[in-house]
Parts: structure tokens; C-alpha cells; sequence
């Protein structure tokens, strides 16, 4: 009897080409966490080499487990894990509260462990519970992540120092201006794994273009071994703080939502549909290896929805091609010169790189609002204010100002607080007292429609994502 798709073995280059093609189509989406969170606290060129690395190293380990699996752990699905950008503005938050900003890194790491062990505890129950975080849900969540992540952009393209006598010069903002030229044109006129990895061809090209220019620096790369382990605990010893944990929690829940509707997507696109079992084991392996990652110095991991559509596009269903893109990311965060070229990019080309990333992320959003039907019933109240409440710490920063500290972690966070509101809206709406209109949001599933109908675009967080 013939192997699924999804278990064949492949030959040898086609094996390593296809997982190639993965790590190029989520490569900008693993790099970009460390890179914020990293130039929030001010890390040197050196550490931010490093934390970059080991974001790839963890995300390369979490990929493995997923495809591969180990018992009940992995949905042994093409299934590929990274980064989530959903941590960003939490660990930004994090990083703001803390006091001495040495202390953040441990702090974070810490907040991660305990919410990945509790999510992995959690898992089999999750898996069940997923309908009270339908589409009008996830969708203001995803939104709120985008436009949460846009400032970052936009200082970006204005330069890495805001002292500096060029910061917000025409020179930095026309960089990231034609950086955002060339992958939109890339998106626009070309095809396959070209449009796929438009844009890490971007950054390329706009790191190319700035070195006329003198504000691309080689120092790094320079500087770095070709060959390196990420140390454990290299940043120091984890820290536990009941405001981070809470906040990383919250984080966890949205990740574990989306990871579930992508494994729902994903198993029609490959004629495996996920069941129960499938989601519970692909949730432990998520969660797992999020609390293993600050082990070595990595952030929590969560599903790459544009690789779900890459599987669509290419038709190569078998989960030892992913698999060996992870493998691809583990010797990639074992070279730290590899992950040195990311240092090398101007920030005004990561920023204009930076307005497709995010803003597909916020664009995704609204897409699953869309299919949400924000029109009926009550879910145009559910979106207005949970995106209202989760804007306040963009438009009044110093809106919370009077709350303590680690309150702050918590507040200041635009996705924790939008996601409880929205969450807590949703139950009060669709799940408490009688029903008031025939057309509750989660009838049908995580996507508000059956999987099958749902395909990639339900959650889709563009080449962003996480």
C-alpha cells in the first residue's frame, strides 16, 4: 500500500530544495522578533547576532518535533513552527517595565517557560475549547498584532538612532521607500519561490543600494564565527514575574488559537484532516517548544501560516520536506556569521520591508473579520471595542501612567488587552443568557465556516507571520 503524501520520502535534492524554499518563505518572519525586541533593549550588535540565531536554532528544534513527532507530541503534519510575532509588543512592554534592561531578556525567558508548560498541560483541553475564540476573535487579535507592530516600522525607516543628526532624514526614509518598491514590484510581476522570498530579495537589494550610501555596516559579519552553539541561558538565569507570565499566558492562548485553525486548514489542503488527537499533539509539540526555546536564548514558537500556503501552492505535502527545513534553520542558528547578515541590513531597509510584514499582518486580520460577518448580531460592538481598548497604549502611551509597574507589563500591552477584551465580549454576546439571533458565530468551527471551506486565507497572517 502506497504512503500518503504526507509520509512519502522524497529524493535527496528535492528534499533539500523544497525545505530551502520553506525556510526562504519564513526566514524575514523568524528574524524580525529578536530584531525588535532586541533593539528595544538596546542589545549590542554582537548579542543581537546571537539572540537572531538563536531564534533560528529554536525555530529550526520546533519544526523538527512538529513534522517528526515524538509520541504523542508533533501533529506529524508539513507543519512549520518559528517565532510568533503575537510576543512582540508583550516583550516590548516587558522590556519598557523593566528597570534595568539587562534584566528583561531573564525576565521574558522566564514569563515563556511557565506559559509554555502550562499551554502543554492545557493542550488536550484546548483542543476542545477552541470554540469560544471563533473568527471575530481571532481576527480583531490578528489586526491588533499588525497595527501594534507598524510604529516599529516606521521608526525603522527613519534610522537606528533617534539622537542621530540623520534620523528622519530623506535619505533614510527614500531607502525605505524603494526598499518597499522593490518587493512590492517583486509581489506584483513575478512568480513561484521568487515571489515567495520577495521580501528577503528586498532586503538584499536595499542593503545593496545603501552602501554607496555609508550606513551599511559589515562589522558584524566581520566579527562573527563561522561556527557557534547558542549557550544556554546565555543572557543569564530565567526570572519569574507574575505580571510577564500573565501577559506571555494571554500570548499563549492566541497562539494555540491560531495554531489550531491552521492545523485545521492544513489537513484539507493535505487530505489528512486534523482531528482531535492531531490538534492535542500538534498543540503540545507548539507548546513545548516554546518553553524549551528560552533554554537556549529563543522566544515562543508558533505556527507559519504562509508555509501552509506554500504546501498549497507547490503540492509537495510531505512532512519530511518541512523537516528538513528545519534542519536548514538549525545549522543556520549554528553559524553565527549566517545570522551576523541580518545585522548587517540598514534599519531603514528593514523598515520599509518591515510596512509589507506588518501591514499583511493587520491586512490578514481583517480578512478573517470579513469572513467573521462583523455585521451580525453583536460582533461589530466585540471588534470596535476590543480594537479600541487594544490601541490605547499606540495613540496614549502614557494612558496607564498612574498604574503600577507590573500592572503595566499587562496594560501597556495592546494584544493581551484587546485579546482579553475581545474574548471576554465574546462570551458575554454568544455564550452567556438566551440567544438572540440565529447566526452565532461559532456553529461552524474555529473559521466560522467548515474547514474545508475555510483553506489558507482563514488564517492567514501574510509573510509576517508567525
Amino acid at each position: 500500500m502506497a504512503a500518503h503524501p504526507v509520509d512519502e520520502t522524497l529524493p535527496a535534492l528535492r528534499t533539500a530544495t523544497s525545505g530551502l524554499q520553506h525556510v526562504a518563505a519564513m526566514y524575514a518572519g523568524v528574524v524580525a522578533p529578536p530584531l525588535i525586541v532586541g533593539a528595544a533593549i538596546g542589545l549590542s550588535a554582537t548579542d543581537l547576532t546571537f539572540l537572531t540565531g538563536a531564534c533560528l536554532f529554536t525555530a529550526g528544534l520546533a519544526t523538527v518535533l512538529q513534522t517528526l513527532g515524538v509520541r504523542k507530541i508533533g501533529a506529524r503534519l508539513p507543519f512549520v513552527n518559528g517565532v510568533t510575532f503575537a510576543g512582540v509588543a508583550p516583550m516590548t512592554a516587558i522590556v519598557a517595565a523593566t528597570k534595568d534592561t539587562s534584566d528583561a531578556l531573564p525576565v521574558i525567558f522566564g514569563a515563556v517557560i511557565v506559559a509554555g508548560l502550562l499551554g502543554f498541560l492545557c493542550a488536550p483541553v484546548f483542543c476542545k475549547a477552541v470554540r469560544f475564540f471563533p473568527p471575530v476573535v481571532t481576527g480583531s487579535v490578528i489586526t491588533l498584532i499588525g497595527i501594534s507592530l507598524l510604529p516599529v516600522a516606521f521608526g525603522w525607516a527613519q534610522g537606528p538612532d533617534p539622537a542621530a543628526h540623520d534620523y528622519g532624514s530623506a535619505g533614510n526614509l527614500g531607502l525605505a521607500g524603494g526598499t518597499l518598491v522593490i518587493v512590492l514590484l517583486l509581489r506584483r510581476f513575478t512568480r513561484g519561490f521568487v515571489q515567495q522570498i520577495a521580501v528577503l530579495i528586498g532586503l538584499v537589494a536595499g542593503t545593496l543600494i545603501a552602501i554607496p550610501f555609508g550606513v551599511t555596516d559589515f562589522g558584524p559579519v566581520a566579527d562573527a564565527h563561522v561556527v557557534g552553539f547558542p549557550t544556554p541561558f546565555h543572557f543569564g538565569a530565567p526570572r519569574f514575574q507574575l505580571a510577564a507570565i500573565l501577559s506571555m499566558c494571554v500570548v499563549m492562548v492566541v497562539s494555540m488559537t491560531e495554531s489550531t485553525a491552521d492545523m485545521l486548514a492544513l489537513g484539507e489542503i493535505v487530505e489528512r484532516p486534523a482531528d482531535e488527537r492531531t490538534i492535542a499533539a500538534g498543540l503540545r509539540a507548539d507548546t513545548l517548544g516554546s518553553a524549551l526555546s528560552p533554554v537556549f536564548n529563543g522566544f515562543m514558537c508558533s505556527a507559519f501560516a504562509q508555509n501552509i500556503g506554500l504546501v498549497a501552492m507547490t503540492r509537495v505535502r510531505s512532512r519530511y520536506v518541512v523537516a528538513a527545513g528545519g534542519g536548514f534553520l538549525v545549522l543556520m542558528g549554528l553559524c553565527p556569521m549566517a545570522a551576523a547578515l541580518i545585522a548587517v541590513v540598514p534599519r531603514p531597509v528593514l523598515g520599509g520591508a518591515g510596512v509589507v510584514l506588518f501591514g499583511s499582518v493587520a491586512a490578514s486580520g481583517i480578512q478573517t473579520l470579513v469572513r467573521a460577518g462583523p455585521e451580525k448580531g453583536d460582533n461589530v460592538l466585540i471588534v470596535a471595542v476590543s480594537l479600541a481598548v487594544g490601541m490605547i497604549p499606540i495613540t496614549a502611551p502614557d494612558f496607564y501612567h498612574a498604574f503600577p509597574d507590573t500592572a503595566r507589563i499587562v496594560l501597556d500591552s495592546g494584544i493581551s488587552t484587546g485579546c482579553v477584551t475581545a474574548v471576554l465580549l465574546n462570551l458575554v454576546f454568544h455564550h452567556l443568557g438566551p440567544r438572540r439571533d440565529a447566526t452565532h458565530p461559532t456553529e461552524t468551527g474555529v473559521g466560522g465556516t467548515s474547514p474545508s471551506a475555510s483553506g489558507v486565507p482563514q488564517t492567514r497572517r501574510g509573510d509576517a507571520s508567525r
